[in-house]
């Protein structure tokens, strides 16, 4: 699944987004762009759940 963060513009921001949703999932893989402010998130985890833990990050979430 992929989501459009807007926010995302540093290398802190990609980890702390890491963080949260590897929290939210530990098997969870998690690819960031800041080019195009994407995350791209490989998991079993739902969406819902997914964009939860971006906002709990700090971040807005969209799907892409």
């Amino acid at each position: 699944m992929k989501f459009h963060v807007p926010e995302m513009s540093c290398g802190h921001c990609t980890a702390t987004i890491t963080k949260s949703v590897t929290a939210a999932d530990p098997s969870a893989e998690v690819k960031t762009d800041l080019e195009t402010h994407t995350v791209e998130i490989t998991t079993q985890a739902s969406h819902a759940e997914m964009v939860k833990a971006i906002k709990a990050a700090g971040y807005d979430a969209a799907p892409v």
